[in-house]
């Protein structure tokens, strides 16, 4: 039987499109790595609350490929609210704490953000909503659902409670340097209250959540944002899928085939995005492995024994006539090749180098429309068109089956500190939304460099002031630039590893978006929201409720574990906080749930 969400019958009531999309058709959300995201700070906040600053700082820095100025500002915040939040529960230090509880039956699923038992035995559940638009929340069923299905389990709840976090949007002036805005910004913060709101228990939010379960199951047809009530549908907050084809607009065209094979068995070709300061090797690296064909942009071919394919703009004279073939359309053309038929059985495809791949689509688009700079499209069209028909590409190159590996140059930034100091960042040589996307289509996205023993190393495990991170738990912070080394530590990483199952996917969806009913990304292989309490946790409840049946041991999740890493004096004073950013304000379209219609829907469907 399925188990349902909250958040997985709330989409289905807002938009059965977006919800066919993701729990029926299973595709693929790329992640957002923007400095604001609502789920990473959300998620690094609940952390913090659970188990201290540090974790909180560690759970947000991990969660981005690199760290700019951009999260500095959005640390500060979150250290801020984390200490607010404390305060607000300080009346509770005598209460047992339970974070992130999971609740799981037959049929539901859904977590607890805090659970208090008091003293007295009484039961309180809180749920954090990092938002403005209390409003919003106070007619939502969620709360309500936990109640009823913990009772089930033996539980008696008491109170049930929201807890409000305000977000910051402020932005950075042009006439404002970086101190000045962050005094402006802790001001900011330290301005705003985190409330406590309290809300009664109504069973007709369960009757509710029965019935929209019978409509789902009964459906056949899925209409897009049939009563203007889904964010999704809202082009800057849609999500971008893996296994589809956007326009211009942002609205699917076509939908490819998801390829699946690599969740099977042990992936020794994962998708890689390697880049690296010039003469380090990284294209030499490539060149060592089986079967792979290289399109190259820049030339440098002289060492290289594979097989090369070159994109570059062709010009022909034809009569008094010059024809150009762009770059851009030369890599289409492959790419056309390879869907049709692999007739030498390439395995790997690698691309050398990708942000010139990026600026011959940029090029091909500026000429076909006659514009000398994408802002020449009105209403930021000529970004988007960039953007699409980029993306669009890299899709399809996905879509093939083979393993994809994007090579590019190094880009090294400088990133103030809260304190003034001053780190060194490193990164692909392209523009932050390009990088995050492609970072988002690959396993592991690695740095190489020559260290001080002029060895040429491979990065790994990742570094907060290095671009990088992937889906594979490393044993390893580094190894030599090497074949065999890479391999090594790649099966090494997925030894205990096992293949998941189509209901397994389907329920760590579910995991993932519990705690919000916000649209969210699916995280890049964000982990799992926490283990599951201790056994002691779990023991200790049914002992405070009299004449109640025992809870039931629940399996724990599993979660990827996080290597503890060593930090320098330096990382110790980063500083931690987070903001609201575009995405605090609320359209319209989220406006609070309508009992009435839902109500009329069930009783069209019982007559």
């Amino acid at each position: 039987m399925t188990q349902y969400s909250y958040s997985r019958v709330d989409l289905f009531l807002k938009c059965p499109f977006h919800f066919k999309l993701r729990y029926i058709d299973k595709l693929t959300e790329l992640p957002r790595f923007d400095a604001d995201n609502p789920l990473i700070n959300g998620h690094a906040l609940h952390k913090g609350i659970e188990a201290g600053e540090d974790a909180m700082v560690e759970d947000y820095l991990n969660s981005y490929p690199v760290i700019t100025n951009d999260q500095v500002n959005e640390l500060i915040k979150l250290k801020i609210l984390l200490r607010k939040v404390k305060e607000e529960l300080s009346p509770f230090s005598d209460c047992k704490q339970l974070h992130e509880y999971r609740i799981i039956t037959s049929n539901f699923i859904g977590f607890a953000d805090l659970i208090l038992v008091a003293p007295d035995k009484s039961v309180t559940i809180i749920d954090f909503k990092y938002s403005n638009h209390v409003k919003n929340y106070m007619d939502s069923g969620q709360l309500h659902l936990y109640k009823y299905y913990l009772e089930q389990q033996g539980w008696h709840i008491n109170n049930l409670a929201y807890m409000f976090i305000p977000k910051t949007a402020i932005k950075q002036k042009k006439d404002e340097d970086l101190f000045h805005f962050r005094k402006r910004l802790e001001e900011t913060v330290e301005a705003q209250e985190v409330k406590v709101v309290p809300i009664e228990y109504d069973n007709i939010h369960v009757i509710y959540f029965h019935n929209a379960i019978k409509e789902i199951e009964s459906a056949r047809e899925y209409p897009r944002n049939p009563e203007n009530h889904c964010i999704q549908c809202i082009p800057r907050f849609a999500p971008d899928y893996l296994e589809t084809l956007l326009d211009e607009k942002g609205e699917i065209t076509m939908q490819l085939p998801k390829n699946e094979r690599r969740e099977m068995k042990i992936d020794d070709r994962p998708d890689i995005w390697l880049y690296a300061d010039s003469y380090v090797g990284k294209t030499t690296f490539m060149d060592k492995f089986d079967d792979v064909l290289m399109l190259n942009t820049d030339g440098n071919t002289d060492n290289i024994t594979s097989p090369v394919l070159p994109i570059h703009d062709v010009v022909k004279k034809e009569g008094r006539m010059t024809k150009r073939t762009f770059a851009w359309e030369n890599f289409i053309s492959v790419v056309k090749e390879l869907e049709i038929e692999n007739t030498e059985n390439y395995k790997t495809i690698v691309i050398d180098l990708m942000e010139d791949l990026r600026d011959d689509c940029r090029n091909y688009i500026m000429d076909k429309y006659g514009w000398e700079h994408e802002s020449d499209g009105s209403f930021g069209k000529g970004w988007s068109m960039v953007t699409k028909e980029f993306a669009n590409a890299i899709k399809r190159l996905k879509a093939i089956g083979l393993q994809i590996v994007y090579i590019s140059r190094e880009l090294a930034t400088d990133v103030n500190l809260k304190n003034g100091q001053v780190r060194t960042t490193y990164k692909p040589n392209i523009d932050d939304k390009t990088a995050n996307f492609l970072t988002g289509t690959v396993d592991i996205t690695m740095r190489a460099y020559v260290n001080d023993k002029d060895e040429h190393m491979l990065m790994l495990q990742k570094e907060p002031n290095i671009f990088g991170g992937g889906r594979f738990d490393f044993k390893e912070k580094e190894v030599p630039l090497e074949r065999d080394a890479f391999l090594a530590a790649v099966i090494e990483a997925q030894k205990n590893r096992k293949a998941k199952t189509r209901n397994e996917v389907a329920r760590d969806v579910d995991q993932n978006n519990e705690d919000d009913t916000e649209s969210k990304p699916k995280r890049r292989t964000r982990k799992s929201r926490r283990e599951e309490e201790t056994p002691e946790d779990r023991e200790s409840v049914p002992e405070m409720i009299e004449e109640t049946p025992e809870v039931e041991e629940q399996p724990k999740r599993k979660r990827r574990s996080r290597k503890a890493r060593e930090t320098t004096e330096e990382e110790s004073v980063t500083p931690p906080g987070e903001d609201e950013s575009e995405s605090d304000v609320e359209p319209e379209s989220e406006e609070k749930p309508r009992r009435k219609r839902r109500a009329r829907r069930s009783e069209r469907k019982a007559d």
